[in-house]
């Protein structure tokens, strides 16, 4: 690293950007069942059976109302046609209640094939790392100390850009881990909702919500990708400028790219949720 404090203002701030998308390149293919070692993931597990068993009780409610409003008596259910309908429907809102959670990471599990199908046609192993290039260290090294006195301003600011929207993109990708953990917990309480055909629209609510919030995987991947490409052709900087102009071109162009790809990355869930009809 460069003796240079402006130099390596840049370097550090890059650093942390490219440890912070190597981080969510990892992370993005992870299971919930790994993340943090499975410990959040056993107590969400735990949390599930417990509620499950609310679930089962708001299975038979939902399930004799459903029944008491589409039947306009009880003589109808005598009728074979009706009586099965009846009983298969219980019969699948309760393996989904029962089962849910294996049913939840069917799903996700297929997610997570389509996020590697995807990272292996893109011929991409990782992220690509973002290089500060060397015409611009050694035109900064060159700087004498009043001439370096705007390019401190510079990369001070430049530098707090990319750090903060590095931190911006790992909270984006924790948050999906928040989201994935919340619809585990809770999720035997919208499957009974299926028991009834007034309200089995909450649970099919429920399963393109939490299908969406498998889908931001995939997202943030083409994302991160196409950030990786732009990355591995560096902004053009005219040698001859002055090593503060230099300085800002590379700066302003990468905090440009990156603003980009943030925003592709926050607007994910809206973008899966437009796909799905939510």
């Amino acid at each position: 690293m460069s003796d240079n404090w402006v130099v390596q203002n840049l370097e550090n701030a890059l650093n942390t950007w490219n440890e912070k998308l190597a981080e969510i390149w990892q992370l993005i293919t992870q299971s919930p069942t790994e993340f943090k070692g499975g410990t959040i993931w056993n107590v969400m597990v735990n949390i599930h059976g417990a509620v499950q068993a609310i679930g089962l009780a708001l299975l038979v409610l939902f399930f004799v109302v459903g029944v008491m409003k589409t039947c306009g008596s009880f003589a109808e259910l005598k009728k074979p046609e009706h009586a099965i309908k009846v009983f298969i429907r219980f019969a699948l809102a309760k393996g989904a209640v029962t089962y849910g959670l294996e049913l939840m990471m069917v799903l996700f599990n297929i997610v997570q094939g389509l996020i590697s199908i995807i990272m292996r046609a893109s011929g991409m192993g990782g992220a690509t790392s973002t290089i500060l290039p060397d015409s611009i260290v050694t035109a900064v090294e060159n700087c004498g100390f009043f001439e370096s006195i705007p390019l401190w301003a510079v990369t001070l600011i430049g530098g707090l850009f990319i750090t903060v929207l590095s931190f911006i993109m790992i909270m984006t990708v924790y948050g999906r881990f928040f989201k994935l953990y919340l619809y585990t917990a809770i999720a035997p309480v919208p499957l009974s909702t299926f028991a009834g055909e007034p309200s089995q629209n909450v649970g099919k609510s429920f399963i393109k919500s939490y299908a969406a919030v498998c889908m931001e995987g995939a997202i943030i991947v083409l994302a991160c990708i196409i950030f990786s490409l732009f990355a591995s052709s560096p902004p053009v900087v005219d040698p001859n400028a002055a090593a503060v102009t230099q300085v800002w071109s590379y700066v302003g162009e990468l905090i440009f790219n990156l603003l980009i790809l943030v925003g592709a990355v926050k607007m994910a869930d809206r973008v899966v949720r437009e796909m799905m009809g939510l």
